[in-house]
């Protein structure tokens, strides 16, 4: 949990969690051991060095697939469709997470990804923009969330002070005065004032909702994409005396306009789902996400009314009992083609000629 923010670590490069109790890959990392092996989300873990993950808590499985640079780690995995186990040996790496990745679109149009919110997020922020903007400077920018699941709340804000001016950016609330807060934008030495289009996706979660959600409720940008994850709780991290650690929800974040976006998610102003507009090659993912509405004992949002559980092991759509990552989060970028990122520089091109329309 603590490595999540700090940019890098050593292991095979997937995300995990558990679905009924049985250790299952969320996605891999693009270009990691665990990438390379043809490791798929939904494959299911079910040894780690011959010792059977059945009662497995994910810490122990996380420490298992964790090691030095260079050593071996064998996991056991079943694929539906299978008839048997196949044994996969992966050599641990150094996992980098970037943060940012950029690049021109087309003239005059910026694209900015952002992968997870750590500690130079911003920093790496600012610096792509300066480099989008020289020369003629920008007519549109694309900021990219989707599969971004979060990271550190003063990362997130700061992301959303870049584009603000003034305002509310995110409040949150709690049982507690001391979980009371409100983080506010301030005047930037640089304006960017050209328009935004935010991409967000089921796996844009937690810091990113944050950021979309500010955008959004301040009329910055237009959202574009599908309902967001719709986790908007504040969560403290206890370190424990065998370096694990114990993560405790708190409290709840608020966008400016007073919306909880706990188990609900951010809307999208524009709804596009998702689709490549070439042939997918091998390397390129479909990203599907459980949503926070999906994890055993989620927070409800205020609105939402309380229904039974009744799910089942056999069940298509069991629900998974918690999420962790032996990577602690999903880098992979989105082929370069598809129908939400063209969506977006259509309508920034569409913004530039109502703007010069009399």
């Amino acid at each position: 949990l603590q490595i999540e923010t700090k940019g890098s670590f050593t292991g095979i490069g997937i995300e995990i969690s558990l679905k009924d109790g049985i250790l299952t890959v969320v996605s891999p990392i693009e270009g990691t051991p665990a990438y390379k092996a043809g490791l798929k989300a939904n494959d299911k873990i079910l040894k780690i060095e011959g010792k059977t993950t059945k009662n497995m808590t994910l810490i122990e499985s996380v420490k298992l697939l964790r090691g030095a640079k260079g050593t071996d780690v064998t996991i056991s995995i079943y694929r539906a469709g299978w008839r048997r186990l196949k044994d996969i040996t992966l050599t641990r790496d150094v996992i980098p997470i970037q943060s940012v990745r950029s690049r021109i679109l087309e003239d005059g149009y910026g694209y900015i990804r952002v992968s997870n919110f750590q500690n130079k997020t911003t920093f790496e922020l600012e610096k792509a923009l300066r480099e989008l903007e020289k020369g003629k400077g920008l007519k549109g920018l694309v900021l990219d969330l989707r599969s971004n699941p979060g990271g550190l709340l003063d990362q997130a804000v700061k992301v959303a002070d870049v584009f603000l001016e003034k305002g509310l950016v995110v409040y949150t609330d709690g049982r507690i005065e001391e979980q009371k807060m409100r983080f506010e934008a301030h005047p930037n030495k640089h304006s960017h004032n050209y328009p935004i289009v935010v991409l967000v996706n089921e796996g844009s979660a937690s810091a990113s909702e944050i950021v979309a959600g500010a955008l959004q409720d301040h009329k910055r940008a237009i959202i574009l994409g599908v309902q967001t994850f719709g986790k908007g709780s504040v969560q403290t991290i206890i370190p424990l005396e065998d370096g694990s650690a114990v993560r405790l929800t708190t409290a709840r974040y608020y966008t400016p306009n007073g919306r909880s976006i706990q188990a609900k998610g951010i809307e999208p102003d524009i709804e596009v789902p998702y689709t490549l507009l070439e042939k997918p090659k091998e390397k390129d993912k479909i990203f599907h996400f459980p949503t926070e509405r999906d994890l055993e004992g989620h927070l409800l949002n205020e609105n939402e009314p309380i229904e039974d559980d009744l799910s089942s092991v056999k069940d298509k759509k069991d629900k998974p009992k918690a999420v962790d990552s032996e990577v602690d989060n999903e880098e992979t970028q989105p082929p370069p083609m598809d129908n939400q990122l063209e969506e977006a520089v259509r309508i920034l091109k569409a913004w530039a000629i109502f703007k010069q329309v009399k």
